[in-house]
């Protein structure tokens, strides 16, 4: 499992060097965009629509719109000792709480935690304590120049980091258009939705929930593959040294065509004959 951070976990005294591994994976079938003519892949060019040309990334510099076409440029180099300067830093649980006292809104990603090399004592420890009391810790980490609030807790037999959300960064349910504050309902109505909440409730068993869309997906494309239902991209043509050469031939030729008929006509003079001879 390919290790993504590297780092130190402590809460209080003890300090736990551990390694980040992503515990989900996106399973989206990714589709390509082709040209529906020539069926080849569409390109996607960073250009500068001021300079109009295309643009490298060393031509890029990273910068905060603090205004409508008004930015703060940020140098690479600030960015990277800021980033430097938070991630020598260790990975300190500031508190425990209790799972339930966490709306499931503030959750983001999962990241499994494997104990580095000399850690395994402690990862153990950190791991029956949360276990024992029932709690989670919460904790700060550096991931891709973001600092992210997190939680650490222990699935099956292995501590998890997940990262939240800061409450800054969930909306607010007031700006949700259309939600009634009253509800005009039956005893019978509610009764009656109870009951269906009741007969459909069961436990939660993961594997039994499918994602149909991708596998009818993935069904139809192996279908046509079967049936070579299939395409090409065709290659992009780059034009030898001998179409060069009758290029730069045939364009010259014109050009000296061209120019013979806008040539302004010379005048010649002519010397009249005397009709005497010269006698020495």
């Amino acid at each position: 499992m390919h290790t993504m951070w590297k780092g130190t976990i402590s809460f209080g005294l003890v300090n736990i060097p551990v390694k980040l591994h992503a515990a989900t994976e996106n399973k989206d079938i990714k589709l390509r965009q082709l040209h529906e003519e020539c069926k080849s892949p569409v390109e996607y060019k960073k250009r500068c629509p001021v300079c109009d040309k295309e643009i490298s990334n060393d031509e890029i510099v990273k910068a905060y719109e603090y205004a409508k076409n008004k930015f703060v440029v940020l140098d690479a180099e600030d960015l990277e000792s800021l980033k430097k300067e938070q991630e020598d830093k260790s990975v300190e649980i500031l508190d425990f709480v209790k799972l339930d006292d966490i709306d499931p809104i503030y959750f983001d990603r999962s990241y499994y935690l494997s104990p580095n090399e000399g850690g395994t004592k402690a990862y153990g420890l950190l791991r029956q304590a949360l276990g024992d009391t029932g709690k989670i810790g919460i904790a700060k980490i550096i991931i891709r120049s973001k600092e992210q609030l997190a939680i650490v807790r222990v699935y099956e037999n292995t501590l998890v980091m997940e990262t939240i959300h800061y409450p800054d960064e969930v909306r607010s349910i007031a700006d949700v258009p259309n939600v009634p504050e009253q509800f005009d309902l039956s005893k019978k109505e509610l009764s009656t939705a109870v009951t269906l909440v009741d007969q459909l409730t069961a436990e939660f068993q993961p594997e039994k929930y499918k994602d149909n869309y991708r596998t009818a997906l993935m069904e139809l494309i192996e279908a046509k593959r079967n049936n070579e239902e299939v395409t090409t991209a065709k290659s992009k043509t780059t034009p030898d040294n001998v179409t060069n050469l009758m290029d730069a031939l045939e364009k010259s030729l014109e050009s000296t065509k061209e120019s013979k008929k806008v040539a302004p006509k010379r005048k010649t003079t002519t010397k009249k004959a005397s009709g005497k001879k010269k006698t020495s």
